[in-house]
């Protein structure tokens, strides 16, 4: 069965990526979740080399806009990369604990059991000019702020409006340097 979505790997383009948690449940109020998350999207970036130029991670889904360095990539795999890599660590940490957050992953299926991110690759929205990529780091730094969390962007921990706006560093390494129009 064919993909409803269509990828598009082409060398000079940024990727807007958007994934939600299983159900669009907030797995991703807490914080030490989200420390894993941060931690397989700089693995990530190291392993399939791309630059992150902004992201922020909402209760129950992620944006990230990323820059691949290399002329062959494949924004399935880096999903793919940070998707696994924290679903793995969460659901294998509340397991050791026996955790009754595990009820809200269970899947009713045998493979998998548990799942931490809603199944699909999510959404992937390409970007080449300045003007594009600025604006929608504009939208993924404001996305507290529409759901009313907080009334500055930079107040928000887990995004990199800290280091876009006050020369912050956050929990996921932003190479802005790499944006051709800076």
């Amino acid at each position: 069965m064919p993909s409803k979505y269509t990828r598009h790997n082409i060398p000079g383009h940024a990727h807007e990526l958007t994934f939600s948690c299983y159900k669009r449940q907030p797995f991703l109020k807490n914080d030490n979740i989200k420390e894993i998350l941060a931690i397989a999207i700089n693995n990530a970036s190291n392993k399939h080399h791309f630059d992150t130029w902004a992201y922020v991670f909402m209760p129950e889904h992620v944006h990230i806009l990323i820059y691949p360095q290399e002329e062959i990539y494949s924004i399935s795999n880096i999903l793919k990369s940070i998707k696994l890599s924290t679903s793995k660590k969460v659901i294998a940490r509340l397991r050791k604990k026996n955790s009754q957050y595990l009820k809200y992953m269970r899947t009713g299926l045998k493979q998998p059991e548990y799942r931490f991110w809603q199944d699909g690759g999510g959404y992937d929205r390409n970007y080449i000019t300045p003007k594009e990529i600025l604006k929608q780091i504009k939208y993924i730094h404001n996305n507290p702020i529409r759901r009313d969390f907080v009334d500055d962007p930079t107040k928000w921990k887990w995004s990199s409006a800290g280091l876009w706006l006050r020369g912050e560093d956050g929990p996921v390494a932003i190479n802005k340097e790499s944006i051709p129009m800076i």
